[in-house]
């Protein structure tokens, strides 16, 4: 019989962790900036002392701000923009309610899917993977399906989509439903106006715009979402999620929920607040004119966008993978050669593009430039 215990086989036997610095430009994460990972190294304190209590008050005003909102329901959930996701799902969908969906994309169909679970009778309307809804045919959507909920996302990560989302609201209210928004890779980097367009109910993530790692994820819930919750006949079934139990965590009432991840909210409190000293406006002007940059230097590489340029997403761009080029393999070479991330397509768009991040951090001339001329020397190759 081996006597040697299972912590002595591992004793001096596992290097310290080391991971390449690499230059993160694919749909998510993105590189952070150090004053963030610099945030993220202050020492812990208890999820309940008042110096932590106080960092959640500011992360709250600071995602209002960032949202452009004055919803008292703000927070972030305790996990990945998939939790944030849910958590506007399960706070939402009653089992019955009819629930509209539009799907142009990857996370179109995860909403199909979570709506399902969660009892409701999902209805979509579908568009082409790189094409966006009209008003119109979001009008009729509606005045056909008469749903509870309207769920729509505003950037489509797996189609760099930027849905426009003016006058949807007006829609809702005159059906009485409740607009659901996807800002996962919109929000910090996408002119995006949550009480300003009607939206009742927004979930993101903190690795893209913000430029955070990820782990604590932006929520809202509009008034009328917030009535919709508390006339539930029954609780919110996901237990973790339920907002009703959240809000007297992050509201005056302090009253323990869950142990909060405390320096991933350091760290978003930190991105947070990098947003606001650099302005919003001048924020979303940074994210398209290095946009504009990168799709000028594509063109130059003859190079072609999957989608037409006045929906294009700034934060996200979708490369057509030409004729007869192994897209896999030049994403290697990115990153054997170059030591960039980029992605290749999600769902339907599999193996027919790139999809090249430009967010937060990232999103700077130097990094468009570094981009272009690895693509020029890899696809010259």
């Amino acid at each position: 019989m081996n006597n040697i215990s299972i912590s002595d086989r591992f004793k001096g036997n596992v290097p310290q962790l080391d991971m390449p610095p690499r230059i993160l430009l694919g749909p998510g994460p993105a590189n952070v900036d150090p004053r963030i990972l610099a945030a993220m190294s202050v020492p812990p304190v208890g999820h309940l002392d008042p110096t932590f209590l106080k960092v959640m008050d500011e992360i709250q005003d600071l995602l209002r701000y960032t949202w452009q909102t004055e919803n008292e329901m703000t927070i972030a959930v305790a996990g990945t923009g998939t939790a944030a996701m849910e958590a506007t799902i399960a706070n939402s969908v009653e089992p019955g309610d009819k629930v509209l969906i539009g799907v142009k994309g990857y996370f179109g169909n995860r909403l199909v899917d979570m709506a399902g679970r969660y009892g409701a009778e999902v209805s979509t309307i579908t568009k082409t993977w790189g094409e966006a809804f009209t008003l119109e045919e979001i009008k009729t959507a509606i005045e056909t399906h008469q749903p509870k909920i309207l769920a729509l996302v505003h950037a489509e990560t797996s189609t760099g989509v930027r849905q426009p989302l003016e006058g949807v609201a007006e829609l809702c209210q005159q059906h009485g439903c409740l607009l659901l928004v996807d800002t996962v890779t919109s929000m910090g980097g996408v002119p995006l106006h949550i009480d300003a367009w009607g939206i009742d109910l927004a979930y993101s993530c903190s690795q893209k715009g913000l430029g955070s790692p990820p782990g604590a994820s932006p929520f809202t819930m509009s008034p009328r979402a917030v009535d919709k919750l508390k006339n539930r006949p029954k609780s919110v079934p996901n237990w973790y999620l339920d907002m009703a139990l959240l809000a007297k965590y992050w509201g005056s009432e302090r009253v323990y929920h869950h142990t909060a991840p405390i320096n991933m909210n350091y760290a978003l409190r930190e991105a947070l607040r990098l947003v606001a000293e650099e302005g919003l406006q001048e924020r979303w002007q940074r994210h398209q004119q290095n946009a504009e940059l990168f799709w000028d230097g594509l063109a130059e590489l003859n190079l072609e966008c999957h989608v037409a340029k006045e929906i294009r997403l700034p934060t996200l761009t979708t490369v057509k993978i030409p004729e007869g080029v192994d897209g896999k393999a030049i994403s290697t070479k990115l990153l054997n050669e170059y030591n960039i991330e980029i992605a290749g397509g999600l769902g339907e768009l599999g193996g027919k593009v790139w999809r090249v991040g430009l967010m937060g951090y990232n999103s700077r001339p130097e990094n468009v430039i570094l981009l272009l001329s690895a693509f020029k020397k890899v696809l010259g190759k």
